[in-house]
């Protein structure tokens, strides 16, 4: 009898890693773009995910269908650790005297997504929500995992799943609108008419010198 992937990933066959790397590296790394909006972060993600998973395969239950569930739940620790180190990383350096800035006219643009500037409004909102609320409306809506298996991959319950989801959703689309309407960093509009206020005097004193 032939055994599954499953299972030979679990008995630790390197030809069964390999396809389980073929097979599900890109969902992995959707995932991670869609999660954290950086490319060249989401690359790591995948890179420690697979480690991890290769780390932990003799906790590959013996039975179920697809391992996705299981690899998006590493990634999502992959990612929840990335980001506290990251969190430390700054901390640290603020506590380090201040350099003085040195611009940087090498970096390059990315251009792998069609609309890159859709991607940043939606991971702007998508950073304003609460880490469970994020998590479950990535696994859910952008990777399309259903409740069942999102609650896998989050070791939590799938009524958890559905309330987490339903929240997000609703919180999601008025931080949406808010960034389509007043994205950040976007200056201020001139007040009134758009001309610039100043004294009657001011404004005369050009007119009275020319008829001197």
């Amino acid at each position: 009898m032939e055994l599954s992937l499953r299972a030979r990933v679990r008995a630790g066959d390197p030809a069964a890693y390999g396809e389980l790397f073929d097979e599900h590296a890109a969902v992995v790394h959707r995932y991670a773009v869609r999660a954290t909006g950086d490319w060249a972060a989401a690359e790591d993600v995948v890179s420690l995910t697979f480690l991890e998973a290769w780390r932990l395969r003799e906790k590959v239950e013996p039975d179920g269908e697809s391992l996705r569930p299981w690899l998006l739940g590493i990634a999502t620790n992959v990612m929840r650790n990335t980001a506290r180190a990251a969190r430390r990383h700054r901390d640290a350096l603020s506590r380090l005297p201040p350099k003085e800035a040195i611009p940087d006219f090498a970096e390059e643009l990315v251009g792998r997504m069609a609309d890159s500037e859709r991607l940043a409004a939606a991971h702007r909102a998508l950073g304003r929500l609460r880490r469970a609320e994020r998590e479950v409306f990535v696994l859910c809506v952008w990777q399309g995992l259903d409740y069942a298996a999102a609650a896998e991959a989050l070791g939590v319950r799938i009524g958890t799943v559905r309330s987490r989801l339903s929240r997000a959703r609703a919180r999601l689309r008025k931080l949406t609108e808010a960034e389509l309407e007043h994205p950040r960093g976007e200056p201020e509009p001139p007040a009134g008419n758009g001309q610039v206020r100043g004294s009657r005097t001011a404004a005369a004193r050009p007119r009275q010198e020319r008829t001197r």
